[in-house]
């Protein structure tokens, strides 16, 4: 399965590692597309933008988590996350794609 929806997402917080791709200032909400009712991260989430997983030499030392972790990977809309999803799977990680990304989490989740 290689992707994951809004619904499995909520109720998995804290079981699986969520990564978010976007750039540090979608990330931190300071920057971000004018369509979403509120800007800012998936709580929990961790940043670790799309550019430096595709360019990683080591992918495992960037994510710091072993194999076996479950990572869900996210952006704005879905595209920059399916690649870096993709990425982490070409690396051996067990990587899904949220493709609601953060264009559904803002509009669902008051968390």
């Amino acid at each position: 399965m290689t992707e994951i929806e809004y619904e499995e997402l909520a109720q998995r917080l804290g079981t699986v590692v969520v990564i978010d791709v976007r750039t540090e200032q979608e990330f931190h909400g300071k920057a971000g597309y004018p369509c979403d009712p509120r800007q800012g991260h998936i709580p929990g989430s961790r940043h670790l933008p799309v550019d430096a997983i595709l360019e990683a030499g080591d992918v495992g030392e960037l994510v710091g988590e072993p194999e076996s972790t479950e990572l869900v990977v996210y952006c704005h809309s879905g595209s920059r996350s399916a690649m870096a999803a993709a990425a982490l799977r070409a690396a051996g990680y067990e990587a899904r794609n949220y493709p609601g990304s953060w264009h559904e989490w803002s509009r669902v989740d008051e968390r």
